[in-house]
């Protein structure tokens, strides 16, 4: 046999189990100017040790992902101790682009230790600078200009003297060489004059033959000689050049000797060193043409044109970390592709943008290389290309800047190809659970990439050294924000809400940000007053204030309650009308609110219908409640034998979705007042889910339930009689109001904690629910045999309608109950008539 019912006086909770507050003499202090600033996370030992786990594992593919809800402190936390581990790890490396002499559109990418890229580039800028003053003075020196005047005259002689015997040979033969806009050609002559084409045309036909003749001859050697001209030319310029080479080569080799001794220890320097030598020599001319103004250049143009030319022997530094002592904790707050692998920036030049490799900017990847990068996971996901492109570079280990206007097609201009950049960095994704699981589930490269998960914790477990901890913490804030100081009080009432945030007496709530926001509020309070410290009364001034702040709505509804225009009953007794208890969300608000619950009942064919489900405003939870509902009727009232019930329940005034299961309870008290004839009292809200076997279960937003509740008997007035019924597993929940606390320590407010469905009912209707005995039978006179009662009765008013008329009913053989066949459906009514041994619901 089942223990029996407790009486209803065992089950009304003792003020004090209705919320937990922080002594301030347990604190040990007075005033938080006592206290050193706290430097470990409360109650984050797993999510710190997974995060310092993760940046520590060198291994590939141990990026970390760090969930958790926003405000609780984790970027804070997670900065600081990858700060730490980034102080033990050397600097990383600089890397700078340069010019490829060989590929110009592939720009070579060298890595450089911390200082030195930015020495090199300006070293080698220096050494621009001195040959663009040392190469023309050179050029133009005495002796060059020597060389080449000794180059052009000789150039001179050969084709005077190749012309001036062709000019011979065509005078011979009544002939001369002339020059013309056209260059060279060959006319008769008479006299000392050329022959004009009238006294050409009157020359005898066969002395215009011979001249003709002689003309054609002496024109193919004309070609050959301007041929030979064009020859001894292309030799001229070449012993120029050879001339040049070995004048500037002397200076030029002067000049980077000194820079190939600084960099001999760097290979990659040394390579491109020998290159810019060579082509310095190479384009010797490019340094003095460069205050020249080419043709057909605008004025404002040509210095931009000249600079543009000498650009290739510049060094652009992509990134370096200079003195930095150890490695970078990089954060990218806008993760686009480009701030995260770099870009090329384009400039205008005559109607068309350019690029090179001097424009190549460095990206998140390239600052973070060799430490950390924190991203938003979020903020990743929701730009174009960064995500695949951050996975893409893990992957390959490298970094190759890559333009998303050339991945589209956008630009029809030709971008460069920089040498991609060795990658070794330690990503760090924040985001919340769900995007982390749902990466998790999609992305099979997320599971290869992310291995580590740093889960942090809602709150944490309230004791003697984490209240201490969190009065440290406040101390921690107040310091930060130039605060004024708080007394223990204050703190004290610090770490009540803290509480009341995480629901539970048990508990403390890892939200930092609304703790500080609390912190910050309070001291404006206190300011106020003009008070030089914080006390408790301006902590509970900014809780008060924020209520009222966010309070339209509770005010609105509330004013309804007590308007009567929700029809919400705090006195008096109803069969069949339960005061169930929701909470209702709005921004940062959460309200709770009584509902009247009703039940109709009347006789069918177990059938217990969810008017919120019917009309598709009932949501899966509350649905399945209803269900649990049904079966534990079925296996209290019908084991062995149909259900002869047809009932309905609905939420009244519920005008949007219903969801949950924490009305199951009351539904179930609801549907028991109206087969039992009990009615139930309307000062008390009941709220509780229950199992298939009646026990209660716990439920959510159980303060706000309560809190709500009295509430609305506060607007009509408390009358000592008023309460609420909860599931004794949500004792350690409470965490209730003072106003709250306090009524019920005066007597004006009660809470009961019920185990049991059977509880609940008691105490709602005053009678006495009843354990089924050894027989199968309920007690006489209680809530249970009642309900039985009737259920027997619609069940043999069924069993007569199906008998056919005068047939007498069967007399019982035996004491013992029988497994009745099941019923059959009821007969349709006589037309025009209702059915016959019916009762009114």
């Amino acid at each position: 046999m089942s223990d029996p019912v407790p009486s209803v006086a065992t089950l009304l909770c003792e003020p004090d189990r209705l919320a937990r507050r922080c002594d301030p003499a347990s604190l040990g202090f007075a005033t938080t100017e006592e206290l050193e600033p706290l430097q470990e996370v409360i109650g984050q030992a797993r999510a710190v040790e997974a995060v310092r786990f993760g940046a520590g594992m060198a291994a590939e593919g141990f990026h970390l992902f760090v969930s958790g809800p926003a405000g609780i402190g984790k970027r804070t936390m997670l900065l600081r101790v990858l700060g730490e581990e980034a102080k033990s790890r050397p600097a990383p490396s600089a890397w700078c682009y340069v010019h490829n002499f060989d590929a110009p559109h592939r720009p070579l990418a060298i890595g450089l230790p911390p200082g030195v890229a930015r020495r090199f580039a300006a070293d080698l800028a220096g050494v621009v600078e001195e040959l663009r003053n040392a190469l023309p003075a050179t050029l133009e020196g005495q002796e060059f200009q020597r060389r080449v005047e000794e180059i052009q005259e000789e150039l001179k002689e050969k084709q005077d003297e190749a012309l001036g015997a062709l000019s011979k040979e065509a005078e011979a033969k009544g002939l001369r060489l002339i020059r013309t806009p056209g260059g060279f050609a060959f006319a008769p002559v008479l006299g000392d004059d050329v022959m004009t084409p009238e006294h050409f045309a009157k020359l005898p036909d066969d002395e215009q033959q011979r001249l003709g003749n002689a003309m054609e001859a002496l024109q193919e050697k004309l070609t050959d000689v301007l041929r030979r001209v064009l020859e001894w030319a292309k030799q001229a310029r070449e012993k120029l050049k050879e001339a040049s080479r070995a004048l500037i080569g002397a200076s030029v080799k002067t000049l980077f000797d000194g820079l190939r001794s600084r960099y001999a220890a760097h290979p990659k320097v040394l390579q491109h060193l020998d290159a810019v030598s060579a082509d310095v020599v190479e384009h010797a001319e490019d340094f003095r043409k460069e205050g020249a103004e080419p043709a057909g250049m605008p004025m404002e143009a040509a210095g931009t044109a000249s600079q543009a030319s000498l650009a290739r022997y510049a060094v652009n530094v992509l990134f370096d970390p200079g003195e930095a002592a150890g490695a970078a904790v990089e954060t990218e707050e806008n993760p686009t592709l480009a701030n995260l692998v770099g870009r090329a920036d384009y400039q205008s030049r005559f109607g068309a943008l350019t690029t090179d490799f001097t424009m190549l900017k460095a990206g998140a990847l390239h600052r973070a290389n060799g430490g950390f990068l924190v991203l938003d996971a979020r903020k990743v996901l929701l730009q174009p290309f960064a995500y695949e492109a951050l996975k893409r570079c893990l992957h390959s280990r490298e970094v190759r800047i890559e333009s998303p206007a050339q991945m589209l097609a956008l630009l029809s201009t030709v971008a460069p190809e920089p040498e991609p950049v060795p990658l070794d960095v330690k990503v760090v994704l924040v985001g919340d659970r769900m995007l982390y699981y749902l990466l998790h589930q999609l992305d099979p490269d997320f599971r290869q990439l992310f291995k580590v998960q740093a889960d942090f914790d809602d709150d944490t477990v309230r004791t003697a050294g984490s209240e201490a901890l969190y009065a440290r913490l406040v101390a921690t804030m107040v310091k930060a924000g130039g605060l004024r100081p708080f007394d223990a009080a204050a703190v004290a009432r610090v770490v009540d809400r803290a509480g009341r945030l995480a629901d539970d007496s048990t508990r403390l709530s890892a939200h930092m940000g609304s703790i500080g926001d609390l912190v910050r509020e309070a001291d404006f309070h206190a300011a106020r007053r003009a008070s030089p410290r914080v006390e408790a009364a301006d902590v509970d001034a900014a809780v008060a204030a924020r209520e009222r702040r966010g309070g339209r709505i509770r005010e609105l509804l509330l004013e309804q309650v007590r308007r009567g225009i929700t029809m919400v009953r705090t006195d008096g007794a109803v069969v069949g009308q339960v005061n169930g208890l929701s909470v209702v969300g709005y921004g940062d608000t959460v309200l709770g609110q009584a509902s009247r619950i009703t039940a109709t009942t009347r006789m069918g064919s177990g059938e217990v219908v969810d008017i919120e489900r019917e009309a598709k405003l009932g949501g899966p939870s509350h649905s399945k409640g209803v269900l649990i509902l049904s079966q534990v009727l079925a296996g209290r009232y019908a084991v062995d034998q149909p259900l002869a019930l047809s009932a309905s329940l609905v939420f009244e005034q519920s005008y949007g979705m219903v969801d949950g299961d924490s009305a199951t309870m009351g539904e179930f008290c609801a549907l028991l007042s109206a087969l039992a004839d009990a009615p139930v009292g309307q000062s008390i809200a009941i709220t509780g889910s229950m199992d298939q076997n009646g026990r209660a279960q716990a439920v959510g937003g159980i303060n706000e339930k309560i809190e709500g509740f009295f509430d609305a008997c506060s607007v009509r007035g408390l009358s000592g009689t008023q309460g609420v019924i909860l599931p004794r597993a949500n004792l350690e929940h409470l965490m209730l109001r003072d106003d709250v606390v306090t009524a019920a320590r005066e007597g004006r407010f009660r809470v009961w904690a019920v185990e049991t469905v059977d509880e609940a009912a008691t105490i709602l209707t005053g009678v006495e629910a009843g354990v089924r005995g050894r027989d199968g039978r309920w007690p006489e006179g209680t809530l249970n045999a009642r309900a039985q009662a009737r259920l027997d009765g619609w069940l043999e008013k069924r069993r007569e309608l199906a008998r056919p008329m005068g047939e007498a009913a069967p007399r019982a053989a035996s004491t013992e109950p029988a497994t009745p066949a099941p019923l059959p459906p009821l007969p349709s009514p006589p037309s025009g008539g209702e059915p016959s041994g019916g009762e009114p619901a």
